[in-house]
């Protein structure tokens, strides 16, 4: 979003987050400048030049979607990093809409797959560390890439602790899993 806007990333807003986040999932899974345009504020021209410069920034991107198309095409399957698989037979259909829906899971799958292996092995973990320091904390809720806990006051700072150390250690990866830590009296007053 800073880079969308052209502004410090202190200074990006909930709405701004948003459409970049359309923005570049729209490009990883093949949306066009037109796309682009009707999703988001920008015209046609700015959303062809977004997908420029971001290609240019990312070049990887486009080789890895190439790459893991053509993988599935080759095997009939994706990957997560741990090796759960998701079949894909319509890969290979003539229809264009029907390849193209293949497409975009094939691409998506070992990324979102990965994040769901993730977040289930930190699970895991907080668990046995919860049972193993007899905390009163409970882990109630997953939420895609969150995790909601009920706990009394008095363990919170144990209880951030655990979180801080267990979670971004779930799976050794060559980019930092970042954690963010908020609490409050409800799920929606969070800080």
């Amino acid at each position: 979003a800073s880079q969308v806007y052209s502004v410090p990333a202190t200074e990006v807003t909930p709405d701004m987050r948003r459409l970049a986040k359309v923005m570049n999932f729209g490009i990883i899974y093949g949306l066009s400048a037109h796309g682009i345009a009707q999703q988001t504020e920008l015209d046609i021209k700015e959303g062809a030049a977004f997908i420029e410069s971001y290609l240019g920034r990312y070049p990887g991107i486009s080789d890895y979607v190439e790459t893991t198309k053509q993988h599935a095409r080759e095997r009939g399957y994706v990957e997560t990093i741990l090796g759960r698989r998701q079949y894909l037979p319509e890969i290979r259909q003539s229809n264009f809409h029907v390849r193209q829906a293949a497409e975009r899971m094939a691409i998506n799958m070992p990324v979102q797959g990965t994040a769901a292996d993730i977040i289930k092995i930190a699970m895991v973990r907080m668990q046995e560390r919860l049972d193993a320091q007899e905390l009163r904390s409970l882990m109630i809720i997953q939420v895609h890439d969150e995790l909601i806990f009920e706990s009394p006051r008095e363990e919170l700072d144990d209880l951030r602790s655990i979180v801080l150390e267990v979670m971004p250690s779930a799976m050794e990866l060559d980019v930092p899993l970042d954690v963010e830590v908020k609490t409050g009296v409800t799920w929606g007053d969070m800080e």
